[in-house]
């Protein structure tokens, strides 16, 4: 039994790498890809280029936000000029696979990504995951006076104490765990407590940087955005604190791709997604921004929270569905 699972790993890894190598023989065809890149710039350009250097094939990127590109599809249809999607959420692919715009992904790719990390029916990728942490200034509040639970912020005691981005999709899948783990009139509750009494911010490094220069004490926001602020200013006054215990604070998410079923060129756009889940890809990603590389056995090297250590809700992207139910509550409760 032993010999045989050897085996079959050995025969995974063996196909992903001859997908990886296979558009070497192809450079000469001159193929191009066109990625809608929903992600940060950077991120997206940085896997262009090095695919394009790895395989000769050229990849055009386009830039925009991930439910706007998503959109976008569903209104060009079969007429996409898209090859692959990259969000830097789940919803928008959840979206778009419930209306079966995309194609499934090459069993090899999906061998060597957690099973709780991708959809169901395999029709996309978790690339790199995020978890949803508050970054508090320590001048302002202490430590030991955050509370264990996120809900516990749309309380008073909070007022003018608390920043959030309504219009960023990590907070909006947040609300999504919070109807999937304690109910739609809890998550009513939370937002309207929030909308009441915190800070309302218009993305979310300019809140993490409100918390930096002590305007808020807390903030919620993912993981990355303060190493990517630590990055740009070295030392930094504000922490992170991660929930515990299962806590929807404390909510993985990640950021996915997947291939368009309308694709012209779908054996190279899997070539792709192949390059973003393999070990050398997903260095890249993580050391283009602070997230979790999500294939099997690699470890993050950035400092961050080692992802065994996480403490998450029992709620995978694939629960988060289309986020439509949390868009719905923040147009009740007046936030969007």
């Amino acid at each position: 039994m032993m010999f045989r699972n050897t085996l079959r790993r050995g025969l995974t890894f063996t196909l992903l790498g001859l997908a990886l190598a296979t558009p070497l023989t192809h450079a000469a065809d001159a193929v191009s890809l066109t990625l809608y890149n929903g992600q940060h710039k950077e991120v997206g350009d940085a896997v262009a280029k090095a695919f394009e250097a790895k395989t000769g094939i050229r990849v055009n990127v386009r830039k925009g936000s991930s439910n706007q590109l998503a959109s976008q599809i569903v209104e060009e249809g079969e007429r996409s000029p898209a090859d692959v999607i990259y969000t830097e959420e789940s919803p928008p692919l959840n979206k778009l696979g419930e209306q079966g715009l995309l194609a499934k992904t090459d069993d090899a790719t999906l061998a060597v990504l957690p099973k709780e990390y991708v959809a169901g029916n395999g029709t996309w990728i978790g690339v790199t995951a995020r978890v949803r942490v508050v970054a508090y200034n320590p001048k302002l509040v202490d430590e030991k006076d955050l509370p264990t639970s996120v809900m516990d912020f749309a309380d008073p005691t909070w007022q003018g104490k608390v920043g959030f981005v309504p219009t960023s999709g990590a907070f909006q899948e947040q609300a999504v765990a919070i109807i999937k783990v304690h109910g739609r009139d809890a998550a009513e509750e939370w937002l309207t407590g929030l909308r009441a009494f915190g800070k309302t911010y218009s993305n979310n490094m300019v809140a993490l940087k409100a918390v930096e220069n002590g305007e808020v004490a807390t903030v919620l926001v993912n993981n990355y955005y303060w190493f990517a602020l630590q990055r740009e200013k070295g030392q930094l006054d504000s922490k992170l604190y991660y929930f515990t215990g299962g806590d929807v604070g404390g909510l993985i998410t990640v950021s996915s791709a997947a291939v368009l079923k309308s694709s012209k060129h779908p054996k190279e756009a899997q070539q792709l997604l192949a390059y973003m889940a393999s070990e050398e890809g997903q260095r890249l990603i993580t050391q283009t921004t602070a997230e979790y590389p999500l294939h099997t056995g690699m470890a993050s090297n950035r400092g961050l929270k080692p992802f065994s250590e996480l403490q998450a809700p029992n709620v995978t992207p694939a629960d988060l569905g289309n986020a439509e139910e949390a868009l719905e509550l923040e147009r009740e409760v007046g936030l969007n």
